[in-house]
């Protein structure tokens, strides 16, 4: 690829993901459908000016960096307050964890038409709702307390351990890991490893931080930040491949609970960063989205994603929110919104490509499968999430 073609496909990319978040502030309509939408136009599906594939072995590092970003600062604002909003999102992540892996993996098989061992890998990559979705959603439709808090919470614990399970999962079917304990103890060295090397590095930022004086301009504060974040990324995916998601998240949260760092000013532009990132990202890997990969999974792959959204999430919300001190109208809300986000494309775009290369049938079905999950969650509980809160009288107080 030339660098002139280099040049023009970042430029589009960001011009529409720029444009998308213009119109949204305009018009009030949710961010993320525009940038979905704005992908679709400029991508395989629409225009043909932006063909990620391009980017080669690039496209994971630059995609992993980034989605790492977005999750230190989902970490960092990570806030459970009262033990009723950490009991529900333990509880949701644990009983939505073992529920959604076995109900999608069953209705993507019988409803889609993918392989067992091909839907196992689609239920472990559609696990987690995506914080890079989910927060702007929480956030322009002003959600009140405490569902907002759980509904970040979730995602953040869940979409590491989604994407983790996902490799263990595609590497047990090209045959890299042999048998489900293999795949156990992969899974916990991953996750553990991950946080583990997340709070290290953590505490060292947050000991740098404190030592710098307070007059200290906050662009060091940043730029330091930002060094840490990236090394620590690049150094667990060479150790432990897909831990350095968990580790991102478990760095933000330990510098979001450190007192003494002006964590707000540093939050401020870490937050930009991140939104910027989302910008940059679902355009990006939206235009991946080829219709030709869509058109033959029909009505069973439309059915398999309407049983992940009307039965498997209000179900597992249902069960797990059973006791809990949440009304009828919290739980409604729960159960329906769970939108799908970048790491769940991320995940699927490169996971299709490994499939292929490996001779594995259906690798196209399930890139689709993914994508599709995407674009009707995103789609229409974007759309109607507002709408409903305001229904149920869950909006915060102006």
């Amino acid at each position: 690829m030339t660098p002139e073609r280099l040049g023009l496909l970042w430029g589009v990319t960001v011009f529409a993901g720029a444009g998308a978040r213009l119109l949204s502030a305009i018009t009030g309509f949710p961010g993320v459908v525009l940038l979905l939408l704005s992908g679709l136009l400029i991508g395989r599906s629409g225009l043909g000016l932006v063909e990620p594939l391009d980017l080669g072995q690039g496209l994971e590092i630059i995609v992993g960096l980034l989605v790492s970003l977005v999750l230190f600062d989902g970490g960092l604002n990570l806030r459970l307050p009262g033990e009723t909003i950490k009991a529900t999102v333990l509880r949701i992540s644990v009983i939505r964890f073992f529920i959604s892996l076995a109900a999608v993996w069953i209705a993507a098989h019988f409803l889609a038409g993918l392989a067992w061992n091909v839907a196992a890998v689609y239920s472990a990559i559609v696990l987690a709702t995506g914080p890079t979705v989910v927060t702007p959603l929480v956030q322009q439709i002003r959600l009140a307390s405490p569902l907002g808090d759980v509904l970040e919470a979730e995602g953040l614990v869940l979409e590491p351990i989604g994407a983790v399970l996902a490799l263990l999962l595609l590497e047990l079917l090209v045959g890299d890991l042999h048998g489900w304990k293999e795949l156990i103890v992969g899974l916990l060295a991953r996750l553990g490893g991950g946080v583990l090397i997340g709070l290290f590095a953590g505490w060292i930022l947050s000991e740098v931080l404190k030592r710098l004086k307070t007059d200290s301009a906050i662009g060091i504060r940043l730029q330091i930040t930002l060094g840490v974040l990236f090394l620590l990324y690049g150094i667990c995916e060479w150790i432990l491949p897909e831990s350095g998601l968990p580790a991102s998240v478990a760095a933000g949260f330990l510098v979001g609970r450190s007192t003494s760092i002006e964590v707000d000013k540093l939050d401020e532009l870490i937050r930009e960063l991140a939104q910027l990132a989302i910008t940059m990202l679902f355009p990006l890997l939206a235009a991946d989205v080829s219709w030709r990969e869509l058109s033959p999974l029909g009505w069973g792959g439309v059915s398999c994603v309407l049983v992940l959204m009307l039965v498997v999430r209000p179900l597992a919300v249902s069960i797990a929110t059973t006791g809990l001190p949440l009304d009828i109208k919290q739980k409604l809300f729960l159960g329906w919104l769970a939108p799908r986000g970048i790491v769940t494309a991320a995940v699927a775009s490169l996971f299709s490509i490994r499939l292929e290369q490996a001779g594995v049938l259906g690798a196209g079905r399930l890139q689709g499968l993914v994508f599709l999950t995407i674009l009707m969650t995103v789609g229409i509980q974007g759309l109607t999430a507002k709408p409903l809160a305001r229904k149920l009288g869950l909006l915060a107080e102006e």
